[in-house]
């Protein structure tokens, strides 16, 4: 296993082994969070699960307050965002909250109202791509669907469930080569007629999506078999789990890398961290889509708790200029086949540690004295950090970064682990980088002094 960080010859062998031993042990849990979290609502009831485990108090957005000093809390919204922090003094909100973010949502191919299509024979389901998925390798996999479910009990009650199929129910075949003859060199994907996966043969009976979906939740709890779905959001997901891979184990290869990884390293960051001052962590949803919902970045939930947390006026003014965000999305790590499409400085490699984010437009909000925060951090946890900047003539992506920056007014920093193949239906990161960034973020969070003179 490469090991992490600089000088990695130098340290001894038997804290290079503890090293190495709490990175797969992180890992582990990395990839069971991976594989229970097909959508968003199912992210934030796994993260939500593991603050209630570790202590964390649940808030209801509806419900007054009333915080302590000490005091460690989460607050969800739609079920696919969630906010949580610790207070270790109700007085440090002056000296600025240590903010990590990071954002549930990975463009999917997600149901219909009215999905169902009979087409030559077979049973197909009419989807609508959510975000700038990467289409090609949807074909010729075997995909499941999961989702949340609003519907009314037999009492006339309106309730929430998840729902994961877990098991393959569709595949979207590939047309053969021998009737597409064109389809290595210049092949276009319809996403209207290209894209509805096959779920059945129509000679076994008509299909109603969602009274399978009931059917489903009832086998798991019969009192549902009465209820009426009145509503679904619904999504098919990759059902090949998350793995190790390459010779030496160097990768990860999984769906939702993007950007389930950082959530689960700013998790993980926060359960470890000492307590310092006020630390938070936020998880969007809809960033894939531009943030611009009620559980987006571009919502009001991350500003109205900080105002609940340090008070309202003068007071959360002043909270917010002492503070410090560092928005976790991931970047683009140089590909071998395709070196071109990079910066030849700006280049990060998988295992090298996370990258810092740049862009002179503000598509990333990183500036010196937030580089200046996360570069100290990873100095002080011991991790390697590297830069990314887009080649000039390509445009680069999005984040919670710029957003969050100016809804709230904090001073931001975006970074990322190292990825290949974004935005497709399985991604690729180096098996160290998640660990390194677990590291830098908890180091973050540990800062006593937030400040740059």
């Amino acid at each position: 296993m490469p090991w992490f960080g600089d000088n990695a010859g130098l340290r001894p062998a038997g804290q290079q082994r503890v090293w190495q031993m709490r990175n797969e042990t992180f890992n582990r849990g990395l990839l069971q969070f991976l594989d229970g979290s097909p959508t968003p609502f199912h992210a934030v009831a796994n993260l939500r699960a593991a603050l209630a485990a570790a202590g964390f108090r649940e808030l209801v957005e509806t419900a007054v307050w009333k915080l302590a000093g000490g005091g460690r809390y989460f607050v969800t919204r739609n079920g696919s965002a969630i906010i949580a922090f610790t207070l270790a003094r109700r007085a440090a909100t002056a000296r600025g909250l240590r903010i990590v973010g990071a954002h549930t949502d990975s463009p999917c191919l997600k149901v219909k109202p009215r999905p169902e299509i009979e087409a030559k024979g077979y049973w197909q389901a009419g989807v609508e791509v959510y975000g700038g998925a990467l289409l090609n390798p949807w074909f010729d996999r075997d995909l499941s669907l999961a989702g949340r479910v609003t519907l009314r009990t037999a009492e006339g009650t309106l309730e929430n469930r998840l729902v994961d199929f877990g098991t393959p129910i569709a595949t979207i075949p590939s047309l053969a080569i021998h009737l597409d003859r064109e389809a290595n060199d210049n092949r276009a994907i319809n996403k209207q007629t290209y894209l509805p996966p096959v779920l059945a043969l129509a000679g076994s009976g008509t299909l109603d999506l969602r009274q399978e979906v009931l059917t489903r939740l009832a086998a798991g709890e019969p009192a549902l078999a009465g209820a009426e779905i009145l509503d679904a959001e619904l999504a098919f997901y990759d059902s090949q789990k998350a793995a190790h891979v390459g010779l030496r184990r160097e990768f990860i290869a999984s769906a939702r890398l993007d950007n389930l990884l950082s959530c689960y390293t700013g998790l993980e960051a926060l359960l470890t961290a000492r307590p310092v001052g006020v630390q938070m962590l936020v998880c969007n949803d809809h960033e894939e889509v531009g943030s611009a919902s009620a559980a987006g970045a571009r919502g009001t939930f991350v500003r109205s708790v900080v105002e609940r947390i340090a008070g309202t006026g003068e007071a959360c003014t002043r909270a917010i200029a002492a503070s410090v965000f560092v928005s976790t999305d991931n970047a683009h790590g140089v590909h071998p086949n395709f070196p071109d499409r990079h910066d030849p400085n700006h280049g990060p490699l998988l295992n090298g540690g996370p990258a810092i984010k740049v862009n002179a437009g503000q598509a990333y909000a990183s500036n010196s004295e937030t580089v200046a925060v996360f570069r100290h951090a990873c100095a002080l946890a011991g991790v390697p950090v590297q830069s990314f900047v887009s080649r000039g003539d390509v445009r680069c992506g999005s984040t919670i970064g710029p957003h969050t920056a100016s809804i709230l007014g904090v001073r931001t920093v975006d970074v990322g682990v190292p990825t290949f193949a974004m935005h497709s239906i399985r991604e690729l990161a180096g098996s160290d980088d998640a660990f390194l960034l677990h590291r830098a973020l908890r180091t973050f969070y540990e800062l006593d002094d937030l400040t740059v003179g």
